[in-house]
């Protein structure tokens, strides 16, 4: 098991799948190291790739906002990071195969980190990390734990961008989620 110094560096200089040969920067991850819950997205989109942080374009913003009224922060809070760490071209879903080139660098991080809730980002988050044919549209905020960690999907933040009435559930999703904090690490929010 590598330490986060280590894991940082063997993911900074990954050339595992095609992504390495067009990336400006790889987004490796943000928030405290030892924060009880996760949020995972997909992958980096240009502004993540040009700054090298996860979820700071439109939809960062958004998600940051939405977040805040529940009380949780990536400075203070939460750790959120991605399934792939470089951008796919032109903001596709990452494949399959760039998916299992980079796992192990999220499988790594979530073992230094052990939370307790993980909240997938959007439909390919979901699948790759709940099950794989996790339907966003009708699972979004259920809840399902596997070895002591519980884990839930909300829409993508680029998702409430382009479809503002889907707002509304992702706000009771996110009320859920604080709801679910207090039960089994309540400590989040202290």
């Amino acid at each position: 098991m590598p330490n986060w110094e280590e894991l940082h560096r063997r993911c900074m200089g990954c050339q595992k799948c095609a992504l390495a040969d067009t990336r400006t920067n790889v987004v490796f991850g943000k928030g405290p190291k030892d924060a009880r819950v996760m949020f995972i997205g997909e992958g980096p989109g240009e502004n993540e790739d040009l700054q090298g942080e996860p979820f700071v374009g439109r939809g960062g913003q958004l998600l940051d906002e939405m977040l805040s009224l529940v009380g949780l922060s990536r400075e203070k809070n939460f750790y959120i990071t991605n399934i792939v760490k470089c951008r796919p071209p032109r903001n596709r879903d990452p494949l399959n195969t760039e998916q299992d080139a980079c796992i192990g660098y999220l499988w790594d991080q979530m073992e230094l980190i052990h939370p307790r809730i993980v909240v997938c980002l959007g439909r390919i988050a979901a699948m790759r990390l709940i099950k794989p044919d996790y339907r966003i549209t009708k699972e979004h905020g259920q809840w399902t734990e596997k070895g002591g960690v519980f884990y839930t999907a909300i829409y993508h933040p680029a998702a409430l961008l382009r479809d503002p009435t889907k707002k509304p559930d992702t706000f009771v999703d996110l009320r859920a989620i604080r709801a679910k904090i207090r039960e089994i690490c309540p400590e989040v929010y202290q």
